[in-house]
């Protein structure tokens, strides 16, 4: 398809949206509630890894950088994720721990805007998850140096390798430079698409440890 194609395309193919409506009477007082009701809901509609969302960094000359990655856990500070402290989000965090998380599920027509502040969590926590991890990733964890160039796919298979050998016969500890963060929320924006773009857009926002909650125009 080439790019006329393309832009034909996007600049004429439309849908509206359901009008499945979400007021303030409906939402809970707490997001960290709402979130999990919307969760199950996700579920409930067979919803393809409901707890993938889009984690979007700034770096330390004000460039933004988003990627996909896994929601996997919810703790008491706020929503935790895993990856190489090395990786390019993890220098982008290194120097602003500023950052947004954004959930999307197309097939209920709703999206979840998660904005905070992230900090490593503590050693317990990144150890016990890795330890349910799959023993392929966490090999995978020990060989990567996430978002650094290499030479080609062997460079990676010959690490592998090397790392199974290291490990063989033996439990794989967690490496000292893959864990996890947590995103502790400041804001929480849940949007409901609705008919004629007129969507619904309940946002939470944290003031002295109290959520308030308003409406905001679409």
């Amino acid at each position: 398809m080439s790019s006329k194609e393309i832009k034909n395309y996007i600049n004429t193919n439309r849908r509206d949206f359901a009008n499945q409506p979400f007021s303030e009477e409906m939402a809970f007082d707490n997001p960290i509630k709402q979130y999990e009701k919307w969760f199950e809901e996700a579920i409930n509609s067979n919803i393809l890894d409901p707890y993938a969302a889009c984690l979007s960094t700034v770096d330390n000359l004000g460039r933004p950088s988003s990627r996909i990655l896994y929601i996997r856990d919810i703790i008491s500070e706020g929503f935790v994720f895993y990856t190489n402290f090395n990786s390019n989000k993890g220098s982008d965090l290194s120097n602003n721990k500023h950052a947004s998380l954004n959930v999307f599920w197309g097939e209920l027509e709703r999206q979840i805007r998660i904005q905070g502040i992230i900090t490593k969590v503590d050693d317990v926590i990144s150890d016990k998850y890795f330890s349910s991890r799959p023993r392929a990733s966490q090999i995978g964890a020990w060989a990567s140096n996430q978002s650094q160039k290499i030479k080609d796919r062997s460079e990676l298979e010959s690490k592998i390798k090397y790392y199974e050998k290291q490990f063989q016969k033996k439990n794989v500890t967690r490496p000292p430079h893959w864990g996890g963060y947590c995103l502790s929320p400041t804001l929480l924006e849940f949007w409901q698409g609705r008919s004629s773009r007129l969507h619904d857009r309940i946002v939470y926002t944290k003031d002295d440890n109290q959520w308030s909650k308003s409406r905001l125009s679409p």
